[in-house]
């Protein structure tokens, strides 16, 4: 009876240094063969600075490699069928200068937005006329309205993104998040098909 190898590719992979990429490294195994370790631990590529930051791997190249090493072996293919390997520069630390620098213009313009988002919609008279309405009197900084107004407003937006610096409030998501990880899956697809036009030529 022939032994069945399932192998499950990861969709995406980072490393850090310029290294040989085993098979472990980049999908899962599945045997009940005497060779698995052995086959982990089959080297596949050799990243090296040529190949600057995304290398691709086919799943059809990796079985073809394997067949050829283990004739008597069965393979299948489970899930993605390429492996996007990140290659990541070890990030330094950042300047504090520039930190301050950036989280200052970051600051200014959101505020500058919120100031002028609130202009537009004349968020002033809408306040003085609620409470005109409540009280029954003319009040040019009623702030017993604006400040609850403008402590909700951070607190909106805390809740809104779901962080607290690295701190989350619960598990869901927030949808820059959602946004980020959309992006990454459109890029992973944009990466895929032109790496696919490329070993079609």
């Amino acid at each position: 009876m022939v032994d069945i190898v399932y192998l499950r590719m990861k969709k995406n992979v980072e490393t850090t240094d310029l290294q040989a990429v085993h098979l472990k490294d980049i999908a899962y195994l599945s045997t009940s063969s005497e060779h698995k370790t052995e086959m982990e631990e089959t080297v596949l590529y050799r990243i090296t600075k040529k190949d600057r930051n995304i290398v691709v791997i086919d799943s059809f190249l990796i079985i073809d490699h394997l067949r050829n090493k283990y004739p008597n072996l069965e393979f299948q293919l489970l899930g993605p069928n390429q492996t996007i390997i990140r290659i990541v520069k070890r990030k330094k630390a950042p300047n504090p200068l520039v930190v301050a620098f950036v989280w200052l213009l970051l600051f200014i313009g959101t505020a500058m937005t919120i100031m002028n988002f609130h202009y537009d919609v004349s968020m002033q008279e809408v306040q003085q006329r609620l409470h005109f309405l409540l009280t029954g009197e003319h009040n040019d900084y009623p702030l017993w309205i604006q400040i609850p107004y403008s402590i909700g407003l951070g607190l909106g937006m805390l809740l809104f993104f779901n962080h607290w610096f690295k701190k989350r409030f619960n598990e869901e998501p927030s949808p820059l998040e959602v946004e980020i990880f959309n992006y990454q899956q459109d890029l992973d697809q944009y990466v895929s098909y032109n790496e696919n036009k490329l070993n079609d030529k």
